[in-house]
C-alpha cells in the first residue's frame, strides 16, 4: 500500500492470524505461461446474419421516430402551436378541478371512504405540481432546436464481417496443420457456425452464448440497432461517451493509423477519408448548435439502453462542460446528477490566462434511486495530509515527522509506525458518556457533550494504548496500518502519464477503470458509442465485462482491433468457473514480508471497534482480485460488425437488385448533384476523367447515372470525344455488393455504355474482382470509384474540397502457393499438401497529389488471413502486424511456450503453412494508413 511507496519502512516481519503471509520462503522456478481467456457462457446475445446474406435478408424495419419532451422548450411558436404552453394550461386547469373536488368533500361527514379520497386526490396534486414545475425550469435553448420536435433513425440490421480470436490464431499456428478438431476452432472463435437459412430466417429471434462486439456504424443508428432490432433497452449497466470536445470546432482527430501526432486546426492533416472528420474534428455548419444537436441525439438513445441501475459518463473539456451539463439535465433529469469528476491530464493547453490542464467527467444514473455504486479506493498519497504526522517509535516514544520522512525520503527506523489522532468529544450529548476519566496519573473531565464512548470503551482504549494526552483532555490514536486506503473523491490528480497512449484522443485507462469499477460488476455489459483506440473495450476486457464499442471511421477501429488482439492481462481468480466473470472474483487479506496489505481486502479499524474490542471491519478493493500465475489472458473472442441497409427496400421488388425505395431514390439524386459540382475524377495513372450532362438514365434497373466522358483533347479542347458512361452507386451505408456490379455490368453494356463507374462507400472483396475482370466476362470495362463518407454528413457539412471526394485504391498484391517441402499431417493422419500467402505489397493512390505510392508488405500497418473463406464472414486465422511489433508483448508473456518461428510469421508477410480448408479458398485483408480494408480472394487450384 501507501506505506510502501511514500514511508519505507525498515520493520520486521510480524505475521497476523488469518492474514496470509506472502513472503516467498525461496525462489521458485517460472513455470511457462498458458494462454486462455474469459468466456460469458450466458445466452445473452441474439444471433445476427453474417455479411453476404443480406441480400436474403427480409426483416425490414422502418426509421424509428424519437420525440423530445415538448414541455422543455416553451418557445416553440414557429408554426403558432406551443405545445409546452397548451400543456402548463392543461395542468393548471387540472389542479382546479382538483381544489374544487377537495372542497366538495370537505363539506361531507367524515368516512373512511372521504380520507381515502382525500389521500388520492392529494397524490395527484402534487404529481401536477411536479408536472407544472417542471415546464417552467430554465432550460438551453439554440438553433433549431424549437423547430426540431422529433428525430428520425434508420433501423439496420448489423451484420456480422469478421470474427477474431487470439487463442484461436495461436492454435492455428503452433499446429502448422489443419486442427481435425473443428467444433474447437470454431469455440475459439465463438462462431455458432449456423446456416445461412438460419441467419436469415432466425436472425433476431434466438439467443446464443455472449462474445463481444466491434462495430463499424455511426452510433446513432447503431444504438437504434441495438434497441429496435435485439430489444437491449435497459440492459446496458455502464455507457463511457468520449465525445468531440467542440473546441473552437477544429478538435484533434487521428488521420492516419501511423501518425499519432496532427496539428491543431491544421488542415494539412485534414483527410477527406471517412468519418473521423465527424468523429474527432466539428465541421458542422452552424457550430455549437449543431454540436448539441449531435449529443442531444445519442444521450437520448443512451438513455433508453441504461439498466435502471446504469450509469452514464460523458468525457468533456471546460469549453462545453457548462452546455453538455445542461443536455444532460433535460435529457436524464436534474436529480440523476450524481458527480462532475475532474482528472488531471498530461499536457497543459496554451491559454492567454492560465493553462488548462485537467478534463472532466460527467456523470448521471438511469434512476439515481437504484443506482449500481460500488466503493473504490486508492492509496494515500500522501499520509500527513491524512493527519498521519506522528511516528511510535519501538521504545514506545512519541515524535513528529521529520520533513524528509514526510516526503518519503528517508525511511522510518525500524519497528516504528506512522500514526495520527482524533479528538475525542462526541457529537451530540449522551448521558452513559459524561464521566471523569482517570489515565496517566490524572483525571480528565467529559468534554462538553460527552465522551465518544462509555467508560467501558474508554477504560479498553487506554489498555489498548490507543489514548495520548492532548493539553487538558484526551484524543485517540489512529494507526496508518488501520485503514490504509483513502474512499476516490472526485477529483483524480493522480493519473498523468498512467499510459503510452496509441491514439492522438486516447484517454488513460486508468479513467476509464475507475468510472468502470465503481459502477458495474464482471459480467455486465458496458458501451462505448465513442470507440477511439478501444479503451473502453479494453479496459472491460481486462476487468471481465462484457463490451460493446462503436465508431464511424476505420483508423479507430484498425487501432482497436490491433489492441485487443495483442492484448494481455492477468488471469483473475472466479469464484465460479462455470459462471464465468459474472460469478464474481476472488478477493483475500494478505500481507508481505514487511505487514503490509498487499491483498484485495484491507482492514478498516474504527473507534467502536477499538472500544468494544470487536474484530475490525474491513474493505474490499475491486481493483486487486487474487491473480493466478501461470496463467496469461488474452482477449477473448470478438467480432467485426457493421451497419449495412437491407438489400432492398419496404416497397421494392425484392428480386430487383438495384433502386431500393424512396430512400435509396433520394441518396443517389444527392450523389448525382455531388457528381455535377466535383465532375472530375483523379484517377491512378495520371488519368484525369471529366464528366460532363450527368443525368438520371430514362429507364434502368440499377443504374445510378449517366454521362458523357471527355476523352484526349489538346490546348482549348480541341479534339476532345465524348463517349457515354454507366454509373452505378452503392448503398448509402453499406458496400459495394456483387450482385449489383453484375447487373449493373449487363445492363451497362446492354445499353452500349463505353464504361462503368462503380462508385460506393466500401466494396465487398468478390465484387472488386468482378470489377477488375468486368471487360472479359461482360464486354465492357468498369472501375471503382470510393467516395469519401464526409458525403454522408449532409447539408450540416462546411464545403468539402472536390478534389478529395472521390479516390481510387489499389488491391493488395499477394502470392498464393504451395509451401515447398512441408506436407500436413502426423501418424495416423492423411498426409496432404500446405499452402502459404506472402503479401507482396499494395498502391495507394493520392488524389491530392495524383502520386502513385507502392508499399511493399513489411510496410503496411497490418494484413489478416482467412485460410478457409466461406464467401460471407472473415475468420482471421492468422493476423500480422509488420511495422509494429504489436506481438511483442504477447511473445514476451509466453516466452517458452511457444516456438519463435510463430512470432516471426506473424510479424511478417509470409503465413505459416496452412492446409487447404473445405472452401478451398482463401482470403487476404490488409489494413491501409487510413484505416481501409482492402481485401482479395484467391482460390486454391489444384487437387485437394
Amino acid at each position: 500500500m501507501a506505506a510502501s511507496s511514500r514511508f519505507p519502512v525498515a520493520a520486521s516481519r510480524v505475521p497476523r492470524p488469518g492474514v496470509e503471509d506472502t513472503m516467498p520462503s525461496q525462489k521458485r522456478a517460472k513455470t511457462p505461461s498458458e494462454a486462455s481467456n474469459y468466456a460469458h457462457p450466458s445466452a445473452d446475445l441474439p444471433l445476427r446474419p453474417e455479411v453476404g446474406t443480406q441480400a436474403q435478408f427480409k426483416k425490414h424495419k422502418a426509421p424509428h421516430s424519437y420525440r423530445y419532451d415538448s414541455s422543455l422548450s416553451p418557445a416553440l411558436e414557429w408554426d403558432g402551436q406551443n405545445p409546452a404552453r397548451e400543456e402548463g394550461e392543461h395542468l393548471v386547469a387540472a389542479l382546479s378541478d382538483r381544489a374544487l373536488r377537495i372542497a366538495d368533500l370537505a363539506k361531507q361527514p367524515p368516512s373512511p371512504q372521504r380520507t381515502a379520497d382525500l389521500a388520492s386526490l392529494e397524490a395527484e396534486i402534487r404529481d401536477l405540481q411536479s408536472r407544472l414545475q417542471r415546464i417552467s425550469r430554465p432550460f438551453l435553448n439554440w438553433s433549431g432546436k424549437a423547430e426540431r420536435l422529433s428525430f428520425d433513425v434508420p433501423t439496420l440490421p448489423l451484420f456480422v464481417h469478421e470474427r477474431l480470436s487470439t487463442r484461436a490464431i495461436i492454435q492455428t499456428l503452433t499446429g502448422h496443420k489443419k486442427d481435425q478438431n473443428l467444433d474447437f476452432l470454431a469455440n475459439l472463435f465463438a462462431d455458432p457456425r449456423h446456416s445461412v437459412s438460419d441467419q436469415v430466417l432466425r436472425a433476431y429471434e434466438y439467443r446464443e452464448g455472449w462474445v463481444n462486439r466491434l462495430i463499424l456504424g455511426d452510433s446513432l443508428a447503431v444504438m437504434n440497432s441495438l434497441l429496435r432490432f435485439e430489444s437491449l433497452g435497459s440492459r446496458v449497466q455502464m455507457i463511457y461517451m468520449d465525445p468531440p470536445y467542440g473546441v473552437k470546432f477544429g478538435s484533434n482527430f487521428q488521420p492516419f493509423v501511423r501518425k499519432r501526432d496532427v496539428s491543431h486546426g491544421d488542415d494539412s492533416d485534414m483527410t477527406r477519408e471517412p468519418e473521423m472528420v465527424q468523429a474527432y474534428r466539428d465541421t458542422w455548419q452552424l457550430g455549437i448548435h449543431s454540436y448539441l444537436t449531435y449529443l442531444r441525439d445519442r444521450l437520448s438513445l443512451a438513455r433508453d439502453l441504461l439498466a435502471p441501475s446504469g450509469s452514464i459518463f460523458v468525457q468533456i473539456s471546460d469549453d462545453n462542460l457548462h452546455h453538455v451539463r445542461e443536455i444532460m439535465d433535460e435529457v436524464f433529469g436534474e436529480e440523476n446528477f450524481v458527480s462532475v469528476i475532474t482528472f488531471r491530464k498530461g499536457m497543459a493547453l496554451s491559454s492567454a490566462a492560465i493553462p488548462s490542464v485537467s478534463d472532466f467527467i460527467i456523470w448521471y444514473a438511469r434512476d439515481r434511486t437504484r443506482l449500481k455504486c460500488r466503493n473504490v479506493f486508492t492509496e494515500r498519497a500522501n499520509p500527513a495530509e491524512g493527519g498521519y504526522d506522528q511516528v511510535e517509535l519501538q521504545n514506545g516514544d512519541i515524535r513528529r515527522l521529520t520533513p524528509d520522512e514526510t516526503n518519503g525520503i528517508s525511511a522510518l527506523p525500524p519497528g516504528a509506525k506512522l500514526f495520527g489522532t482524533q479528538p475525542m468529544h462526541a457529537a451530540g450529548y449522551n448521558a452513559s458518556c459524561m464521566f471523569v476519566f482517570r489515565a496517566f496519573g490524572r483525571e480528565y473531565p467529559p468534554p462538553k457533550q460527552g465522551w465518544k464512548t462509555n467508560l467501558d470503551g474508554m477504560t479498553e482504549l487506554l489498555r489498548r494504548g490507543r489514548l495520548v494526552q492532548s493539553g487538558s483532555t484526551l484524543r485517540y490514536k489512529i494507526y496508518f496500518e488501520d485503514y490504509p486506503v483513502v474512499r476516490l473523491a472526485n477529483i483524480w490528480d493522480d493519473l498523468v502519464g498512467a499510459a503510452d497512449k496509441l491514439y492522438v484522443v486516447q484517454t488513460t485507462s486508468k479513467v476509464i477503470q475507475r468510472c468502470l469499477l465503481m459502477t458495474t460488476d464482471p459480467g455486465d455489459l458496458v458501451m462505448d458509442p465513442t470507440c477511439g483506440s478501444g479503451t473502453t473495450a479494453y479496459v472491460a476486457e481486462q476487468w471481465g465485462r462484457r463490451w460493446v464499442t462503436c465508431d464511424t471511421s476505420r483508423v479507430p477501429l484498425a487501432l482497436a482491433r490491433q489492441r485487443l488482439l495483442t492484448a494481455t492481462f492477468g488471469w483473475y481468480e472466479l469464484k465460479d468457473e462455470a459462471q464465468g466473470p459474472a460469478g464474481g472474483f476472488t478477493y483475500r487479506r494478505r500481507q508481505n514480508g514487511r505487514g503490509e496489505e498487499v491483498g484485495g481486502i484491507v482492514p478498516h479499524v474504527t473507534l467502536k471497534s477499538l472500544a468494544n474490542n470487536e474484530p475490525a471491519a474491513e474493505e474490499v478493493l475491486v481493483d486487486r482480485p487474487e491473480e493466478k500465475k501461470g496463467i496469461t489472458r488474452v482477449c477473448g473472442p470478438f467480432v467485426v460488425e457493421a451497419t449495412i441497409p437491407t438489400a432492398h427496400g419496404l416497397d421494392a421488388d425484392p428480386e430487383t437488385p438495384g433502386l431500393q425505395g424512396e430512400g435509396h431514390a433520394s441518396f443517389t439524386a444527392r450523389m448525382i448533384e455531388v457528381l455535377r459540382r466535383s465532375p472530375v475524377l483523379r484517377l491512378d495513372g495520371g488519368r484525369v476523367v471529366t464528366f460532363r450532362n450527368i443525368r438520371s438514365p430514362a429507364r434502368t434497373l440499377v443504374l445510378g447515372a449517366e454521362a458523357m466522358q471527355e476523352f484526349g483533347g489538346g490546348a482549348g479542347g480541341v479534339g476532345v470525344e465524348a463517349r457515354p458512361v454507366a454509373i452505378v452507386f452503392g448503398p448509402e451505408q453499406g458496400a459495394l455488393s456483387t450482385r449489383l456490379v453484375e447487373e449493373a455490368a449487363r445492363e451497362a453494356y446492354g445499353k452500349h455504355y463505353s464504361h462503368l463507374y462503380a462508385i460506393g462507400f466500401a466494396i465487398e472483396a468478390k465484387a472488386r474482382e468482378t470489377i477488375e475482370n468486368c471487360e472479359a466476362v461482360f464486354n465492357v470495362s468498369a472501375t471503382y470509384v470510393q467516395a469519401t463518407p464526409d458525403l454522408l454528413m449532409g447539408d450540416l457539412l462546411k464545403n468539402m474540397r472536390s478534389s478529395q471526394i472521390f479516390s481510387v485504391c489499389g488491391s493488395p498484391e499477394v502470392a498464393v502457393r504451395r509451401a515447398e517441402g512441408k506436407k500436413a499431417g502426423g501418424k495416423g493422419e492423411k498426409v496432404g499438401e500446405l499452402w502459404e500467402v506472402e503479401l507482396l505489397g499494395l498502391d495507394l493512390f493520392d488524389p491530392v497529389t495524383m502520386d502513385v505510392t507502392h508499399r511493399g508488405g513489411a510496410d503496411v500497418p497490418a494484413w489478416f488471413l482467412d485460410a478457409d473463406y466461406n464467401g460471407r464472414v472473415f475468420h482471421v486465422t492468422q493476423a500480422f502486424f509488420p511495422r509494429t511489433g504489436a506481438w511483442d508483448s504477447l511473445k514476451k508473456a509466453l516466452k517458452g511456450d511457444y516456438d519463435e518461428a510463430v512470432w516471426d510469421h506473424l510479424a511478417g508477410t509470409v503465413s505459416a503453412p496452412f492446409a487447404a480448408g473445405e472452401h478451398r479458398e482463401v482470403a487476404v485483408k490488409v489494413i491501409d494508413d487510413r484505416g481501409n480494408e482492402l481485401m482479395v480472394v484467391r482460390k486454391l487450384e489444384g487437387p485437394a
